[in-house]
């Protein structure tokens, strides 16, 4: 079983409109909602690959209701936190061309005893789990140490930790040594204050993370690929898209693809990548089932390719 912890959860509606005018009244051609959040796609992947999966998160109102209920129509258990605010509702206007303008809303402030009760949940439901998933931005009233408690409390009852944050959260939890953090490349750049260029400038920048305290560092480099840094070695994989339909949660189904095949060595960033390619040839923020994987398509080797060069090369900011 894999938990997953999102400490910020949405409702995703997404309209279809024929074009962006501002001040217009715009009138839409479709609509939909999904549940939205890093953890609860990683849970929406997990059942989608008939895994079983639990999911805490605070709800709140009748946002928090729907979204619960959203939930369980795709098979997976939910362990809510009530909360006084209501959960966020996002925004995102889909134009015909592709074009994708967001408006994400805050979402309620958490009180010290919600966070609190949070963190409670976590322990009492993580017996039993493989892997404890916490991913996504904080709420307003979880200070960025917040993560860093969670990963002590978990690892105090025995449970494996993957991270999946950025920014003051993931450089406060590396402290606490979580066994596996997510990082995409500006991720991976802004955490160690390293420029990456060139793939082997994100291996020395995921080794930089490890120094920090995480036990394993799995980088997604975007098109170009994905990096994996543990006990066992360094590994670098590419995956073959035929197209790319949306983005959206492909590193989310990544990380999915990776904690249900073990979280450690190259089979389980095989894995990873055979998730994330087919995710993004799925529209909106479907997540893949066994049937879209491509195995064969996906290539893992530990002769890293260390002087090729980045499609999307990033800064990194002083530390």
């Amino acid at each position: 079983m894999i938990l997953t912890v999102t400490p910020n959860p949405s409702l995703d509606r997404t309209y279809e409109i024929p074009s962006l005018e501002r001040g217009a009244v715009l009138r839409a051609a479709g609509d939909r909602v999904d549940p939205g959040g890093k953890g609860v796609n990683v849970s929406r992947a997990v059942a989608a690959a008939g895994r079983r999966t639990v999911a805490v998160l605070p709800l709140g109102g009748a946002e928090g209701a729907l979204l619960e209920r959203l939930l369980g129509a795709y098979g997976i258990e939910v362990a809510g936190v009530p909360v006084q605010g209501s959960t966020r509702v996002n925004v995102a206007l889909a134009e015909p061309d592709g074009t994708l303008t967001k408006v994400n809303a805050a979402g309620p402030e958490l009180t010290a005893g919600e966070a609190e009760s949070l963190l409670s949940v976590v322990r009492s439901r993580s017996a039993g789990a493989d892997w404890i998933a916490c991913c996504g931005s904080l709420p307003r009233g979880l200070a960025p140490e917040w993560y860093g408690r969670l990963v002590a409390r978990a690892h105090g009852a025995g449970a494996r930790i993957a991270l999946d944050t950025s920014g003051p959260s993931l450089t406060a939890a590396l402290r606490e040594r979580p066994d596996v953090v997510k990082p995409n490349a500006e991720e991976l750049a802004q955490a160690t204050g390293r420029a990456l260029a060139t793939v082997g400038d994100a291996v020395r920048a995921a080794a930089g993370l490890r120094e920090q305290g995480a036990r394993a560092v799995l980088a997604s480099l975007g098109a170009d690929g994905q990096l994996l840094v543990d006990d066992s070695g360094t590994y670098f994989g590419t995956a073959r898209v035929a197209a790319v339909r949306s983005n959206v949660g492909a590193g989310d189904a990544s990380l999915a693809g990776f904690l249900a095949a073990g979280g450690t060595g190259p089979a389980a960033l095989a894995s990873a990548l055979a998730h994330g390619a087919a995710a993004v040839q799925l529209p909106g923020s479907a997540m893949p089932v066994p049937a879209d994987l491509d195995p064969a398509g996906v290539t893992v080797t530990s002769d890293v390719p260390l002087d090729r060069v980045l499609t999307e090369p990033t800064q990194g900011s002083p530390r």
